[in-house]
């Protein structure tokens, strides 16, 4: 990482730099000062007390990098909407997992990556940032190195990631717009299975999703929904719990003829570049099943105003 100083961090200490402007944690600082490459002003090893002047370079590097976990590498199609040397965002397709688990070793996202780097002889480690269900479809993050990561994660955690997804449901929102605030936990019959809960359960989780409805007839519904929190399952959860779940959900809805999943998909993310600062507007075509379920509920216009509306980043 190279970050050429600015007027506003002339005089600055490179500790406060490191520290309170680029978050660099106690633990990974610690570890950069051991590393005679870890920490360079102007290609010159020095203390964190170094006194930063305008036009200084500092250079940090990305070490030390934990053991790579094995991942099989695998060769599946893998669509790259954006990548840098910090991060890539992917377009998961609908019914690929995102990390290998108990069944699925060698048909994931990690799979994919894992043969797309190994091409090009580079060191590979999986660091996603977000993850989807395997049915879901759309945007994922994945950070590239070990301080990218915690970058992101942090600028995730502040809320500064702002996700839209796409759903179809069956029914329709009693409000064309509004915001769906309850708290999830785990059912105590499934590891798996979540549900709405009173927020004095000693689990629970604040949850808070916002939605638009798109389109609507008498008995389905398109929405744009913002999930403010990350829950597992939060949008499948919170639309059911108002009487609307996610059209073909088999966990909190029933089965569709429609479609053989549940119907969302992750169509768009926007947020400042952690590192580089750069405004990042990444958009994902809606995918063809989902399209075809919404022409055939509402027509073709309808399909194609969507399309349209991602096209041209009006989500």
């Amino acid at each position: 990482m190279r970050i050429e100083i600015g007027a506003e961090f002339d005089g600055l200490l490179l500790r406060d730099l490191l520290r309170r402007e680029l978050h660099v944690s106690v633990k990974l600082l610690a570890r950069l000062k051991r590393d005679e490459e870890g920490i360079l002003v102007n290609g010159e090893r020095v203390t964190v007390r170094h006194i930063l002047r305008e036009g200084d370079v500092v250079e940090i590097s990305d070490f030390p990098e934990e053991p790579p976990t094995h991942i099989e590498a695998v060769d599946l199609p893998v669509d790259i909407v954006y990548e840098d040397e910090y991060m890539l965002v992917a377009n998961k397709p609908p019914f690929m997992p995102t990390h290998p688990s108990h069944d699925h070793h060698y048909d994931t996202l990690a799979n994919a990556l894992a043969y797309r780097y190994r091409e090009v002889q580079s060191p590979y480690i999986f660091r996603p940032v977000s993850r989807l269900d395997r049915n879901t479809s759309g945007l994922v993050t994945i950070a590239k190195t070990k301080y990218a990561s915690a970058q992101l994660n942090r600028v995730m955690h502040r809320g500064g990631f702002s996700k839209q997804y796409l759903a179809i449901l069956e029914g329709v929102p009693d409000n064309a717009e509004g915001e769906i605030n309850a708290c999830l936990h785990r059912t105590e019959k499934s590891v798996i299975l979540r549900e709405v809960c009173s927020p004095d359960v000693p689990d629970a989780e604040p949850s808070v999703t916002r939605y638009r409805v798109l389109f609507s007839g008498g008995t389905h519904s398109v929405v744009l929904a913002s999930p403010i929190t990350g829950r597992t399952h939060q949008l499948r959860v919170h639309f059911a719990s108002i009487g609307t779940p996610i059209l073909g959900d088999d966990l909190y809805g029933r089965v569709s003829e429609m479609i053989p999943r549940h119907a969302l998909h992750a169509a768009a993310l926007n947020f400042s570049h952690p590192i580089t600062d750069a405004d990042m507007h990444l958009r994902s075509p809606l995918p063809e099943d989902m399209r075809m379920s919404i022409s055939s509920l509402f027509g073709e216009d309808a399909a194609s105003e969507i399309l349209s509306l991602i096209e041209n980043e009006l989500l």
